[in-house]
């Protein structure tokens, strides 16, 4: 099997908050905005961090990865505790994740008894 490397000259700036990339030839990209396969997201950055972690820690407990929350914990180099309140995220309603995504909905991390376990039960919790 042969590999081939490709090497594109660009910077990263941030600007305004946002980051963008400059091409070689000067031609800037905002991150995050218009660009074909990038995703624009309007949430608070610190709960879709914790989303993503989320959705990334369950599947790599579903896929063997890590036998326990503790494992996952001490990979991670994060409380055992915040793992597994951030996991909880995971069973959040598709259209409240939605709404965390786009700005619309500000959870917060509570504690793991304060997400009710059904779906209709959280949109009367966090609306």
């Amino acid at each position: 099997m042969t590999s081939v490397t490709v090497v594109v000259p660009m910077t990263i700036r941030r600007r305004a908050g946002r980051k963008q990339i400059i091409g070689p030839d000067g031609a800037q990209i905002q991150v995050g905005g218009d660009v074909a396969g990038v995703a624009e997201t309007r949430g608070d950055p610190a709960l879709v961090k914790a989303l993503a972690r989320a959705f990334r820690w369950r599947r790599m407990l579903e896929e063997g990865r890590y036998g326990s929350i503790r494992e996952l914990a001490v990979a991670e180099g994060v409380d055992r505790a915040y793992v597994g309140r951030v996991l909880n995220l995971t069973l959040l309603a598709p259209d409240l994740v939605e709404a965390v995504l786009d700005g619309r909905n500000a959870l917060s991390l509570r504690p793991a008894s304060a997400i009710p376990d059904a779906w209709l039960e959280q949109h009367h919790a966090f609306q």
